[in-house]
């Protein structure tokens, strides 16, 4: 008679865990839940197609664009050099870097207006040499956020490129190709997934903006008032608008997010395991 042994059972998963983390998810889930029990559904249209809200939507989605790209052209050197240089003081960068993503963003307000605004210690000679006045304007409203969206975008792309075998770089630069072409063609493809995860922490983070916003852009409609600005002032006068407003930017982060968790995070977490391996 031939003995089979069974199969290990796989451990199943504590019951406190599995409670935890139901509180965790109704944690999250119960604000939706509330915005969507409350909801005017017979008049969001309406409310939705109203000038201001356009164009409040337009400008959100145009600044938060241009501040997913200048934190693209800026923070992938920034993580570069961060994960691959050693110099004196690397922990303090990082740390100043960083810095914006624990301020609290009225704070990071102030403190750009008192750096690029018209009395600032580089905004009094944009203002003087430049006629440039970046405070209460479009422009000011994408140095905000590219405030505190880059460092999402560093710190992504910085353990990516920490995790990366650097042997196929190594091998482009033996066989005579330029740092620049090792790059492009080498290093950029493969934190390709990681790059487009950070981007896209980047822009949610941006495109809910507010405090920074607010405090150094101002609350113009039509100039500086994005969507959470817009649903801050429609909560004190419209509140079913403000409703509809928030469900709004709910669902296009929601949607953006869930499509790139499928196609990137995975991808990305793939990839770091494969290059550990």
């Amino acid at each position: 008679m031939i003995w089979r042994r069974r199969p290990k059972r796989r451990a199943g998963v504590p019951v406190w865990v599995t409670a935890l983390a139901a509180v965790a998810v109704l944690f999250f889930a119960l604000p939706v839940i509330g915005l969507l029990w409350r909801a005017p559904w017979s008049h969001a249209w309406a409310y939705l197609t109203e000038d201001s809200a356009l164009t409040a939507l337009r400008l959100s989605m145009v600044c938060s664009l241009w501040a997913t790209l200048l934190s693209i052209i800026f923070g992938v050197p920034l993580a570069w050099l961060l994960a691959r240089v050693q110099f004196v003081g690397r922990s303090a960068v990082r740390a100043l870097c960083m810095m914006s993503m624990v301020l609290p963003p009225v704070v990071g307000g102030v403190a750009l207006f008192f750096a690029l605004g018209r009395r600032g210690i580089v905004g009094q000679y944009l203002d003087r040499w430049f006629d440039l006045r970046l405070p209460f304007t479009t422009a000011g409203v994408v140095i905000a956020q590219t405030f505190v969206a880059m460092p999402f975008l560093v710190v992504t792309v910085e353990a990516a490129l920490r995790q990366l075998d650097t042997s196929f770089e190594d091998a482009a630069r033996t066989l005579g190709a330029s740092r620049w072409y090792t790059f492009r063609r080498v290093t950029l493809p493969a934190i390709g997934p990681a790059l487009a995860a950070g981007s896209a922490l980047a822009w949610a983070r941006a495109l809910g903006e507010f405090g920074a916003t607010i405090t150094f852009a101002g609350n113009f409609p039509g100039t500086t008032q994005t969507m959470p600005l817009a649903v801050y002032l429609a909560l004190e006068t419209n509140p079913e608008q403000a409703i509809v407003l928030a469900l709004v930017m709910i669902a296009i982060s929601f949607a953006v997010l869930v499509a790139l968790r499928d196609r990137w995070f995975i991808r990305a977490g793939s990839e770091s395991t494969r290059v550990q391996r």
